[in-house]
């Protein structure tokens, strides 16, 4: 049955508990993932410190002027720097609007390959011990989306051990405008992946979920939790019986001031480059024919990616 509302699940009964612990964890989560696509993670096991040095060092790159955030760059494979305006994410649904009111810091798995700002000189190892805890994550959330779907808990590992994840560090300036019609802190939008991870802060302006019947939630995010998301190739993987979901960041009114700012840490797990994206075994039969064409997660990425940063009709 479709859910108004995003859940909250604990994840630790699933990860030491007895194995009737860990089935109704996995019983939620597929609930969870067919009536909304969206969840909030607790007892995820990041220590608190983890996070609170990501978000410093995250925070204290935004502050630089543009013209220091700028020099950084932004490669064809979107490492680097996007600054406010560079991207439409509405475009990778083929939609025309305004572009987003926002910048982000954009790294990969690879982190010899990421560019790095001089200042603040924390940022990167902030950041990549940020990334390297957010892939630990991932991994087990596979562990409990495999045993939902009824796999074996280990059916993705080999899928997953060269994963080209990304990290984006997202900045939302609090308005100094009125936005343009149709334009949005983030527009409409389903990711890309298997799962996003994101830690978000609760302020004017923020997240909405579009629930199976059509409308826009708000997302809450408990203390020291995740919100979990599924992407489109872990869709196509289970033919539509988990479907990711349209979200959004909204703009916050204008007289909320500076303490509508907002940032985000947005970690999308994706596939290994060469792994094939092609309907689960159990989600498809005679009846239920798969719905996609087989295509490697790494051809997949890209061909969203270039729409985003509207390098591709």
């Amino acid at each position: 049955m479709p859910l108004t509302h995003v859940p909250t699940i604990d994840l630790i009964p699933f990860r030491s508990g007895p194995a009737e612990a860990q089935a109704r964890v996995a019983a939620d989560v597929a609930e969870a993932c067919e009536a909304i696509g969206f969840l909030t993670i607790v007892g995820h096991g990041v220590p608190p410190a983890v996070l609170a040095r990501a978000s410093d060092a995250a925070r204290a790159f935004f502050d630089q002027p543009a013209a220091e955030k700028r020099a950084l760059g932004l490669t064809p494979t979107g490492i680097g720097y996007s600054p406010l305006h560079g991207e439409r994410l509405a475009a990778t649904l083929g939609q025309v609007t305004p572009p987003d009111l926002k910048e982000s810091l954009n790294l990969s798995a690879d982190f010899a390959a990421n560019l790095w700002p001089r200042e603040p000189a924390v940022l990167r190892p902030a950041l990549e011990e940020y990334f390297r805890a957010m892939s630990a994550l991932a991994a087990e959330l596979l562990q409990v989306f495999a045993t939902a779907l009824t796999l074996p808990r280990d059916y993705f590992a080999d899928k997953i051990n060269r994963a080209a994840s990304f990290l984006r560090v997202i900045n939302y300036p609090a308005p100094a405008a009125p936005p343009e019609p149709g334009q949005l802190r983030a527009g409409a939008h389903t990711d890309y992946g298997t799962l996003t991870i994101l830690r978000a802060e609760n302020v004017a302006g923020g997240l909405q979920v579009q629930t199976r019947a059509g409308e826009w939630v708000d997302v809450a995010v408990p203390p020291e939790a995740f919100v979990v998301n599924l992407g489109d190739m872990l869709m196509r993987w289970t033919n539509d019986r988990w479907r990711s979901t349209l979200h959004r960041v909204v703009n916050p009114p204008l007289s909320a001031g500076a303490v509508s700012r907002r940032q985000s840490l947005a970690f999308f797990h994706n596939p290994n480059p060469e792994a094939l994206i092609e309907c689960l075994p159990n989600c498809c039969d005679a009846a239920h024919p798969a719905r996609y064409a087989p295509i490697t997660a790494g051809a997949f990425i890209a061909e969203k990616a270039a729409r985003a940063y509207g390098t591709k009709p």
